[in-house]
């Protein structure tokens, strides 16, 4: 039987969130420049990336609690990765809009995009489930990136 914690699947949860929150601060100045950019065909308007990204970040919480919950030789390199790929996703936004460097946001958006695609696998082999919660974001990660590109591109 499946038993949840509440407070570990609570911390699971706030930990990703208050890393997105926490960069939605510091860049908070600096969001008004995605306005100013010439955008790809495809880009939503600028109220659509907070909604989605507190989506996928509730995700990867419960992502994170089936496998750090789980009786795995696979935990400890579960927890790096993992916590790699959140710094990698904390910094993404300070890269594009605080210091406005499109070109090496997008190099660093291929670098998380590896960096996830790496988690989902570990995960698989500790908990499919948790691996599969990850698809959502891999894949906007990946639209991310042609948002990237077209910016880099168009600007």
């Amino acid at each position: 039987m499946f038993v949840i914690k509440c407070k570990p699947f609570l911390l699971s949860i706030l930990v990703p969130i208050f890393i997105g929150f926490l960069a939605g601060i510091i860049i908070l100045p600096d969001i008004g420049i995605y306005s100013t950019l010439t955008l790809p065909p495809g880009s939503p308007p600028g109220f659509v990336f907070p909604i989605v990204w507190t989506a996928l970040y509730i995700l990867m919480g419960i992502s994170s609690y089936g496998i750090f919950t789980s009786q795995s030789n696979f935990i400890s390199i579960s927890f790096w990765i993992y916590s790699f790929q959140l710094a990698l996703n904390f910094f993404w936004p300070i890269i594009f809009f605080k210091s406005q460097l499109y070109l090496f946001a997008f190099i660093w958006l291929l670098i998380l995009i590896a960096c996830i695609l790496l988690m989902i696998k570990i995960f698989t082999k500790v908990n499919k489930i948790s691996a599969y919660l990850l698809i959502p974001y891999i894949l906007w990660c990946i639209y991310a990136a042609y948002l990237n590109l077209g910016i880099v591109i168009l600007n």
